[in-house]
């Protein structure tokens, strides 16, 4: 074979114009990830009217917030090795119609058992779902924007959570808690349909497992007609060195090679430290403000703000393209650790408060957001489902401990400010773990070099 005559599919991605075609693509991930975020935040916005409508306790609420939760880790962890191995676009479909079908069931539970059942299923859905759709996302992005674009893309998952509880501030008092699961229901069944017909195969995925040359000739078309009439296709990744027993492995057994379980074992600690944050405060924060003195609306709608912020990831996005990718989000986890032990500090102000929760949320979200465009960049494709769906799967443990972690505080009497420095923790303990990637792992030009793209070549031909 004479790889001078193929043609190298991310150089081909590369100097061709961002197409029609991939801004499907895009919007496709973009809306998977807006829904899955709405789903995902929807139980901590109608906890308050269950603890209501059927007199629990709020330490009872923690199994049904962290029944999605394990649903999430459980469906990562499957679907990742799956999807290297089968590919990515009808897998996607199907764990969307999945989380759809089983939220708009979970509508109609009459007790807490039913609710954490139905939720559970809701979650394996979202956790399937989401790394599939960051994946598929990636692959269809020039490098030199990559990082931006999925950054941009996953910013679709606070500013789902930050609609739903604009939305059930709105839909709640109307139509009851019910309304929420339903419309969270409705919405990813509906996108399923639209994504058999307009979503495509990942091309690099084709090529990885030797597809007909017409199959990928057809979706490189699409992209831009300058393809001429080439039926050999190469994949020339950069990706770093490995060790020579490390050449060839796929999915899990790259991802926990020699060559990448350092970087892989922080990727999952700091994803994990970082939802810790984020669904301790997205799930309790409405009765934590309302215990605070703030009613029950103004509650929903000041938690509403601490996922909206997470549109700065686009920033993130451009500076990870351009800078070293581990120090920028470092630095965000830093941060995140300060303002979160600021919101505690802002109780019994509400101006200072809204302002807290506002730039903590932009900060911690725009830095969590990111998380997926790091994984991403630092799998190759023989293992990049893998990588970020095992990151996403295994740092949910952080998801479902959450809960927990907050109810056993409020069991504990801890007070308000007690609470959020607590919560601060995770953020310092996840900037330690980037340093470690970073460490173990260093980010240099060095480590994109041609010569590291030996035993890296996957061809297909007619």
């Amino acid at each position: 074979m004479q790889h001078a005559k193929a043609l190298d599919i991310q150089r081909f991605i590369d100097e061709n114009k961002f197409s029609v075609f991939q801004w499907i693509v895009f919007l496709i991930s973009f809306f998977v990830i807006l829904i899955d975020g709405f789903d995902t935040a929807a139980i901590g916005y109608i906890a308050p009217s269950l603890v209501k409508e059927w007199g629990i306790t709020k330490p009872d609420l923690a199994p049904v917030l962290s029944a999605a939760l394990a649903g999430l880790a459980v469906g990562a962890v499957l679907i990742g090795p799956i999807a290297d191995r089968l590919g990515r676009k009808y897998l996607l479909c199907a764990m969307v119609f999945l989380f759809g079908l089983a939220s708009l069931i979970s509508a109609s539970a009459a007790n807490l058992s039913e609710l954490v059942m139905w939720r559970f299923l809701t979650g394996l859905g979202l956790g399937a779902a989401m790394p599939l759709a960051v994946t598929m996302s990636n692959e269809f992005a020039p490098t030199k924007r990559r990082a931006l674009l999925t950054s941009a893309m996953f910013t679709g998952f606070p500013l789902g959570a930050a609609w739903g509880g604009f939305l059930s501030a709105w839909m709640i008092p109307q139509w009851g808690w019910r309304s929420v699961l339903e419309l969270g229901g409705v919405l990813p069944m509906c996108l399923a349909v639209i994504m058999l017909f307009l979503l495509p195969e990942s091309v690099r995925h084709m090529v990885t497992r030797g597809a007909a040359p017409a199959r990928i000739r057809a979706v490189l078309l699409k992209i831009s007609p300058t393809l001429g009439e080439v039926t050999q296709f190469v994949l020339g990744e950069k990706v770093r060195a490995v060790s020579s027993d490390d050449h060839g492995k796929r999915g899990v057994g790259l991802v926990l090679s020699r060559s990448y379980i350092v970087g892989s074992v922080m990727l999952w600690l700091t994803y994990g430290m970082g939802i810790v944050i984020f669904y301790a405060l997205i799930n309790w924060m409405p009765i934590l403000l309302k215990d605070a003195g703030l009613d029950p609306k103004t509650s929903l709608l000041v938690t509403s703000l601490f996922p909206l912020g997470g549109v700065g990831a686009i920033a993130f996005g451009f500076l990870m393209d351009r800078f070293n990718a581990n120090r920028v989000i470092m630095l965000g986890y830093l941060a995140t650790a300060a303002f979160v032990y600021m919101i505690g500090q802002a109780a019994g102000n509400i101006g200072w408060l809204v302002a807290t929760v506002f730039i903590g949320g932009a900060v911690m979200n725009t830095t969590q957001t990111s998380m997926p465009a790091l994984a991403a960049a630092f799998y190759p494709t023989a293992g990049r489902a893998t990588g970020v769906a095992w990151m996403m799967a295994i740092g949910r443990v952080g998801a479902v401990i959450a809960p927990f972690l907050v109810a056993e505080l409020q069991r504990r009497q801890f007070s308000f400010a007690q609470i959020f420095a607590v919560l601060a923790v995770p953020g310092l303990i996840a900037a330690m773990a980037l340093f470690i990637k970073n460490t173990s792992h260093p980010e240099s030009q060095a480590a994109d070099s041609e010569a590291e793209l030996k035993g890296e070549l996957k061809t297909a031909e007619a």
